[in-house]
């Protein structure tokens, strides 16, 4: 089902998300940004994602909500919102803060059965998060991965705003939006409430920081760009660009010496409670260190 809505207030969208019924919860919303898109210059879509889960362990915890606020080049935004039954109980400490109960779930789809959706939704968009390396993107990942759909991330550029609040400011989404929009956040922890103030924070950014430029490509040479391996960090690049290990008792060694020397290794962390996103590094990398090991 689709809605075509005028843009609200955060207050009004926190309201709205609890009226929209369980088996409609998608909506789309087309509104002007003409005034923020001519300060951030964007070449394609920019796709600013919220979830709301059943914790915070990428492994282990499942997507209870997503909302995605796509802006468009010409000035106008798209919103998706979907509502995910985790298929897991929501512990009441996660009901508290994010307003998401069982019962609203219960009836609700599951995430394999919209992954194709989201997956098409954000074809062609860089990504744009509140800490996206840590959570957001990371969980999303997961998800894709046991719905075995392939969501590539290569050509995708990611601008994480808590980045740029930290790296300018030194502080939570919250705190972030009172100080750049002067505005409370009424409704936090609702996803689409939560994507639409990482929008005006942006803008907020590019209005205050003129190092920042107005790209995505300057945004991310002014705050600098991570590059990682899996978004876990359980692999990382070295100073010379080499694959080593971020954890436990081969942290810091190369991980083809590792492979090389312990294949079982492989077989242990494959078997152990990484997320999926780290054992599909992994693979990917044992792939390529064994064929050349063969050639």
């Amino acid at each position: 089902m689709m809605v075509w809505i005028p843009k609200p207030s955060p207050a009004e969208l926190h309201k709205l998300r609890f009226k929209i019924p369980v088996q409609n919860t998608q909506y789309f919303t087309f509104t002007p940004l003409i005034e923020f898109v001519e300060m951030l210059q964007l070449k394609k879509p920019l796709a600013f994602i919220d979830i709301e889960a059943t914790g915070t362990n990428v492994s282990t915890d499942r997507i209870v909500e997503i909302a995605i606020v796509k802006l468009l080049p010409d000035g106008n935004r798209t919103v998706k919102r979907k509502i995910i039954n985790p298929q897991i109980p929501i512990p009441q400490v996660c009901i508290d803060m994010h307003g998401i109960t069982n019962e609203m779930v219960k009836d609700a789809p599951v995430f394999k059965q919209v992954a194709q959706e989201i997956k098409q939704f954000l074809d062609g968009c860089d990504l744009s998060c509140y800490n996206a390396y840590r959570l957001d993107i990371p969980m999303l990942m997961e998800e894709f991965i046991r719905a075995e759909v392939e969501f590539e991330m290569k050509n995708r550029k990611i601008v994480d705003v808590q980045k740029i609040f930290h790296q300018m400011e030194q502080r939570t989404l919250s705190a972030a939006y009172k100080f750049y929009c002067n505005k409370n956040l009424d409704g936090a922890h609702g996803a689409e409430v939560d994507a639409n103030a990482t929008v005006e924070i942006l803008n907020a950014q590019i209005e205050r920081y003129p190092q920042l430029g107005n790209t995505v490509d300057s945004i991310i040479k002014a705050v600098g760009e991570d590059s990682i391996i899996d978004f876990a960090r359980r692999f990382i690049f070295d100073d010379k660009g080499t694959e080593i290990f971020n954890f436990g008792k081969h942290k810091g060694r190369p991980v083809a010496d590792v492979l090389k020397a312990e294949p079982q290794y492989y077989d242990w962390m494959m078997k152990g409670e990484f997320p999926m996103n780290t054992k599909q590094k992994l693979t990917e990398m044992y792939t390529r260190i064994m064929l050349k090991k063969l050639s």
